[in-house]
């Protein structure tokens, strides 16, 4: 039977709504932006950093979708699911299921590896536990999040109109190692760094922080009575030390008043390493970092496994071999399983680890700790998830899916975008890497500046029109970078004997010092561990690494960087009043919302209502407050300035603070001249917060500041700023060591070290070193093959 076509068929309503179209935006910095984005196609949104892309595409597009979604379950679901507003959008028409791969890192639980995070563990578990020999039972005896338990006892039970008593017992075989409950290490501490045991207390041996002679802290210890004040700790007895270090809470009088008296370490326990390590002040942070030392737990080698989980075996091999297998060489092992009763579990566990491989992250083990990985693998990792989803016109949200990976690698992600969109779905990446941009369908320029000189649509169309166009990303879109006439020579050399840190080999290296250095290699090849985990202690390092700025809506670029110190000091001294009064989170706080500028009404499972706050008008400050001012600005003013702005104000005039000016000349050094200084820390995107915490830590007295990809999140036009400050450092007398991919940051280098040849095992050797027009002379690198093109050379 012949089916007949007809040429005049009418188009099918539904074939209609291919576009998404958002009108009136203005979430964050957008100013009405009205977009209309095809579906089924790969569009990349461009533009400075802080121009408005996250606001558009995250903030805007993704949470419409997602918050639509979690509107078709009932209320009692909603109850438990994360509660999303309403974007402050007009109209938003055409949208599918949004996924978003971001680039939060993932959690920092010690419990949480790549394993747990992706569901192989949780396969492995059930091999294991069906095939596993000796048998020692079902896959909660292979997890190391679950400890054994047993228990007995008495339950009471209603039976017929009786209550009954019955015995009952329970156990529960988990794979947890009872020793460091699952967490691999175990902590100690350092006695060394609490006390010198040479002096005696009298003598001052004490150097905790905050334990100085003559104060309470330290008289609790010197006039406890437990043991003589004037004898060298070295010479305690067996009892005197153990009161001294350990003993347990006793009260007693000291001076006359009544105090707790607690040995030294579970005092400590209590008062500094319980604390969140970010939210300590500098001094406390490095005391802390010296005195404890974390080692491998000596009862499972660090494994996090009890001893039964280990012994169980398939063909010679636990789950604790498994796991620390390179993910390349484990997918090797399960594809040679070849086990018919478990056919589709194998089958599901080889699909996951092969996407682990062909993303380029074959070269991890799936015992890593999750918080370890760096943003662009945590990224990476996430999309696992979707590579092999039958899923189609789904909305895939991606943000700089590129950062952290080799020009090399970059082809790759490039072709695991495009086909999620030949697929039928709708993909939307932020980009700054024009190899990305080139892949494009669509490209949306959003700009012209950052912050609130953004936030409007400069360019839609296709990549050659961007090209043309006069807008800064068009401009911008060819730039590259050229070598230096001359190389600066080093004043002195970093050494770096038989490092070994993860998959190092035994490397010896000569870091040149006094110069621009930048180390080199596909992702995985051992460029962190390196540069961050080599490095011989006491080498005078500042350190900026890729770890995220933890603050709340009440932290803000002035409190971060400290600059309001300096503010609220000023304010006072030429008021006469007290400095407390200028903050919004102390004295000066408005009474009404507490300093916070609005206030919030929980709605359970309905989004949560920010109203701003009637008494203060948003301005967080009690209204007295505002009556004193400073150069003709109360305090809410100056935090409403933009940072170039209040450079301006603070450098000269009644205002004239010379701590809060250079605080500020630091900030708009890195290009974050348009931040205002009381802007919530949760609003500004990721090369913002990469850029602020650069500005704090230029600040310390190192000699040797090492950086690990600064150009994360940085447009093409601010690379060019940013090597202008890596020159500025270099020239002041510092050495910069730069863990990084961006070519044009390779060009402007003096010296690069480049390791491979890839990652992994295969990784972990230094496979060049030399100037960037010697690696590009040689080609006989990776690095170099992608530099050569690069610079045209």
């Amino acid at each position: 039977m012949s089916k007949a076509t007809r040429t005049d068929t009418p188009p099918h309503a539904a074939d209609s709504h291919d576009l998404i179209r958002v009108h009136g935006a203005r979430e964050n910095n957008l100013k009405d932006v009205s977009i209309e984005i095809p579906k089924r196609r790969l569009t990349v949104f461009t533009g400075v950093s802080g121009s408005g892309k996250s606001s558009l595409v995250f903030d805007t597009i993704a949470a419409e979708s997602q918050r639509l979604i979690n509107e078709t379950y009932s209320a009692f679901v909603q109850g438990f699911m994360p509660t999303l507003a309403r974007p402050e959008v007009d109209v938003l028409d055409g949208l599918t299921t949004a996924i978003i791969v971001d680039q939060q890192r993932m959690g920092g639980d010690p419990r949480s590896t790549v394993g747990t995070a992706t569901d192989a563990n949780a396969m492995l578990r059930i091999l294991f536990s069906r095939l596993g020999q000796p048998h020692i039972g079902s896959p909660k005896a292979f997890s190391f999040n679950v400890p054994s338990i047993s228990g007995a006892g008495a339950v009471t039970v209603e039976r017929a109109g009786k209550t009954v008593k019955e015995r009952r017992s329970f156990s529960i075989t988990g794979g947890m190692c009872p020793r460091c409950e699952g967490r691999g290490t175990v902590s100690d501490v350092d006695l060394t760094q609490l006390y010198d045991d040479s002096k005696s207390l009298t003598e001052g041996a004490l150097t905790i922080p905050g334990y100085k002679p003559g104060g309470w802290n330290y008289r609790l210890y010197s006039e406890s009575g437990f043991f003589g004040a004037d004898k060298p700790i070295r010479e305690y007895t067996e009892q005197e030390l153990h009161d001294f270090l350990h003993r347990e809470p006793t009260r007693m009088k000291i001076a006359g008043i009544n105090m707790t008296y607690e040995g030294l370490i579970p005092r400590i326990q209590k008062s500094m390493l319980s604390k969140d390590r970010e939210a300590m002040q500098p001094h406390i942070r490095e005391f802390v970092d010296r005195a404890i030392t974390f080692t491998d737990c000596p009862e499972c080698g660090g494994t996090r496994l009890s001893e039964a989980a280990r012994s169980s075996r398939i063909g010679g091999t636990s789950i604790a071999d498994a796991c620390a297998m390179q993910i390349s060489d484990l997918a090797d092992w399960v594809r040679g399983l070849g086990e018919p009763s478990m056919a589709p579990l194998l089958a599901t566990l080889q699909q996951t680890l092969d996407s682990f491989v062909e993303i380029g992250l074959g070269y991890l083990s799936l015992d890593r700790p999750s918080g370890t990985l760096s943003g662009g693998e945590a990224q990476r990792v996430k999309m696992i998830r979707h590579l092999g989803s039958s899923l189609t016109d789904v909305t895939y949200v991606f943000d700089e899916p590129t950062t952290g990976l080799h020009p090399h690698d970059i082809q790759r992600m490039n072709r695991l975008l495009l086909r999620l969109r030949d697929k039928g779905n709708t993909v939307l990446v932020v980009e700054h890497k024009p190899e990305t941009i080139a892949i494009a369908d669509h490209v949306v320029d959003l700009g012209p500046g950052a912050g609130t000189a953004g936030g409007a649509v400069c360019f839609e169309g296709t990549v050659e029109g961007l090209r043309s166009s006069d807008t800064l990303t068009g401009r911008h879109l060819d730039d590259r970078a050229s070598f230096k006439e001359t190389v600066r020579k080093p004043t002195g050399t970093l050494e770096i004997r038989g490092a070994t840190t993860h998959n190092l080999r035994g490397v010896d290296v000569d870091i040149p010092l006094g110069t621009l250095v930048v180390v080199t290699g596909v992702a995985g090849s051992g460029k962190s561990s390196l540069v961050h985990g080599s490095i011989p202690a006491g080498a005078n390092v500042v350190s900026v690494d890729q770890g995220a700025i933890r603050g709340s809506r009440r932290s803000n670029p002035a409190t971060y960087t400290g600059l309001l110190d300096p503010i609220r000091k000023a304010f006072a001294k030429a008021n006469g009043v007290k400095p407390a009064l200028f903050s919004a989170n102390s004295e000066g706080a408005c009474p009404t919302c507490n300093g916070a500028g609005v206030i919030y009404t929980d709605l359970a499972m309905m989004a949560g209502v920010a109203t701003t706050c009637e008494e203060c008008e948003g301005k967080r400050f009690d209204a007295s407050v505002l009556e004193y001012h400073l150069g003709g600005r109360d305090i809410s003013e100056v935090l409403a300035m933009p940072v170039a702005e209040a450079e301006e104000f603070f450098g000269a005039g009644e205002a004239h603070t010379p701590a809060a000016h250079r605080v500020l000349g630091r900030l708009a050094d890195v290009g974050l001249g348009y931040l205002t200084l009381g802007q919530p820390l949760t609003t500004l995107s990721g090369g913002e917060r990469q850029r602020l915490k650069l500005a704090t830590h230029m600040a310390e007295k190192g000699g040797v500041y090492v950086l690990d990809e600064p150009t994360a999140g940085l447009h093409l036009a601010d690379v060019e700023h940013l090597l202008g400050l890596l020159d500025r450092l270099v020239d002041s007398g510092k050495s910069v060591i730069v863990v990084e991919h961006h070519q044009a940051v390779m060009a402007h280098a003096d010296w690069i070290i480049d390791l491979g040849p890839g990652a992994g095992h295969d990784g972990g050797r230094i496979v060049f070193e030399g100037t960037p027009a010697d690696l590009v002379a040689a080609r006989s690198t990776l690095t170099g093959q992608h530099l050569a093109a690069y610079v045209g050379a």
